[in-house]
């Protein structure tokens, strides 16, 4: 949008306000022509898709969970310590 000084009338768009606009690709009628047509079908089925995934991960995370707790808090949870001596030699790495 351009702006010009009006002195006195301060900042406004070149034009004016009530400027009447035309509207295009309008038919008799009111009725639009199909390149006015959104469809959204096809963006939502990959939501739902999305949705539907995360809450499959979600309920293997949570079994997944619940399994490491148990095995927690029977004593026999045995975590592989190689792979822990990585993660903290990669964390450790990234601090500095």
């Amino acid at each position: 949008m351009t702006e010009k000084i009006g002195f006195g009338k301060g900042l406004g768009p070149i034009g004016g306000l009530n400027a009447p606009r035309k509207a295009t690709n309008v038919k008799p009628g009111g009725a639009k022509s199909p390149a006015d047509r959104v469809d959204f079908s096809a963006v939502l089925q990959e939501v739902s898709k999305a949705q539907g995934v995360q809450e499959t991960a979600g309920a293997a995370r949570a079994q997944k969970l619940a399994a490491l707790r148990e095995q927690v808090a029977n004593g026999t949870y045995r975590p592989d310590l190689e792979k822990v001596a990585d993660s903290l030699v990669k964390f450790m790495g990234s601090e500095g």
